[in-house]
């Protein structure tokens, strides 16, 4: 062992990254004997070690030694294609792509298949291994900033973005996800099957709350982005909240919120009163609340408060600060939501989106829905539409359409879901017609990646900013 690391030491070529070092000519953190004991076990027992490898999500990468890298993208192959590993099978590998000598040759392969008598420490060599690649990890990234922050120092928040980015992703690499046994996911399979047949189940994502939407979408599944637009005065955000308050407080899901219009406070009395189902607004006209009404806000403020929401109202949010927080968010509470409102309020500070509005908005855009990707979890964005709406006439008065989305063309690029809420009481030209029209919406489902789209009809209540499925209850009758 003392004479590998000695030769080693006289021989540059071997390591892996040789010119990494740093300031003081200090070699990047490594491992050699335990990767040695890897590849050794790997050799005496490939089905299991190999195999246990695989599922560590262990790679080339992870390894110092170029000759050992070498070594393990080999083993992999012969393993993956079915093929006997041994060692007479790896050397004569190694000889057809002319890579033996580079190795260390016959004997060092000797040498390496005899090196671990025991294969009881795999599990203990494999962390390290791993241990000494994430540190490796991190200095290369911390490098890369530094450069980054030298050659690029008016890019602040892209850098920072961009750094955060790149050690979560260090984070994300050393962490195993085991997979499961066929017995497992058939099992799932067939409960998920059952629960279809009894119409238990009916979305495989995450349930809005909302019936219809649900069925038409499958639910707000990971990686989503799902963009609800409308006019001004429509009730979006009471939407948005009607649906985080179903995510959240019903089925127990730890959401965020990004309020760049409205503060905080205003977002939790909304919330608290839409959930006991309290007309707030009757107060100011004398209304005296019974003890039905108490005991209905009470219970809200106890599930709200015990709730895992989480509200940041920073107006003119950035896209890069809100990606930050996310992850944050994310890494500390594993939210498994996040609802925007809303999109032409956030701002992008590069370079290229200063001159550019539309820029801006498909940075925007382009990089909520990464975050989306990146989280795994699904992202809901408000959007405000243009006059489009009130320029038209007869019944199409007021109707919205998926080119009325301000800055569209990214928004309708990225976006897996667009709904279009809209209510036609807002265009109502007398009293007559807008009793009528009262309570009366609708969300137009305009694209639908995963499924079909089509109108989905709602029920607007006014005094406690809820929507409700379906049309008003007397025209239901």
């Amino acid at each position: 062992m003392a004479e590998l690391l000695k030769q080693k030491s006289s021989a540059p070529s071997l390591q892996k990254g040789a010119s990494e070092v740093d300031d003081v000519t200090r070699a990047l953190p490594h491992a050699v004997g335990p990767e040695k004991s890897l590849l050794s076990s790997m050799l005496q027992n490939p089905q299991e070690h190999i195999g246990k490898a695989v599922e560590e999500k262990l790679t080339a990468g992870h390894f110092y030694l170029p000759q050992h890298s070498t070594l393990f993208g080999l083993l992999i192959e012969l393993f993956e294609s079915g093929a006997q590993v041994e060692l007479v099978s790896l050397v004569q590998r190694l000889l057809d792509k002319g890579l033996l000598e580079k190795c260390g040759g016959p004997g060092y392969l000797t040498e390496l298949y005899t090196y671990a008598p025991s294969a009881g420490h795999f599990e203990h060599h494999l962390q390290h291994v791993k241990d000494k690649y994430v540190l490796r990890a991190i200095i290369r990234s911390a490098n890369e900033a530094v450069a980054q922050a030298y050659e690029a120092p008016d890019e602040v928040p892209a850098l920072l973005d961009s750094v955060e980015q790149s050690i979560l992703a260090i984070r994300e690499s050393a962490e195993t996800n085991q997979a499961q046994t066929v017995r497992q996911t058939v099992e799932e399979v067939m409960q998920n099957f059952q629960k279809l047949l009894s119409n238990e189940k009916t979305s495989s994502g995450i349930s809005t709350g909302f019936e219809v939407l649900d069925r038409k979408s499958g639910g707000l599944k990971p990686g989503e982005m799902f963009v609800i637009a409308a006019r001004p005065s429509m009730g979006k955000t009471s939407l948005m909240m009607n649906i985080v308050e179903h995510v959240c407080l019903d089925q127990g899901k730890p959401c965020m919120v990004f309020s760049c219009e409205m503060s905080s406070e205003q977002l939790v009395q909304r919330l608290l009163f839409a959930r006991a189902k309290f007309a707030v607004s009757k107060l100011s006209r004398g209304y005296t609340p019974i003890k039905q009404d108490m005991q209905r806000v009470k219970s809200a403020f106890e599930q709200i408060k015990e709730s895992k929401l989480f509200i940041d109202d920073t107006a003119g949010i950035s896209i890069n600060e809100l990606r930050a927080k996310a992850r944050r968010k994310k890494r500390d509470e594993d939210i498994q939501f996040i609802a925007i409102d809303y999109l032409q309020l956030m701002k992008s500070r590069t370079k290229q989106a200063e001159n550019s509005r539309e820029r801006e908005i498909a940075e925007i855009s382009g990089g909520i829905k990464a975050l989306a990707k990146e989280l795994k979890i699904p992202i809901l964005i408000l959007a405000q539409l243009n006059r489009g709406p009130e320029g038209r006439t007869g019944k199409s008065l007021g109707v919205p359409r998926m080119s009325d989305l301000r800055e569209s063309g990214a928004i309708e690029q990225d976006a897996d879901l667009v709904g279009l809420l809209y209510r036609n009481v807002y265009y109502a030209e007398n009293e007559e017609e807008r009793a009528a029209l009262e309570g009366k919406a609708e969300l137009v489902l305009a694209k639908n990646r995963n499924g079909e789209t089509g109108s989905i009809p709602l029920t607007f209540v006014a005094d406690t900013m809820r929507f409700e499925t379906g049309p008003p209850a007397e025209e239901q009758q």
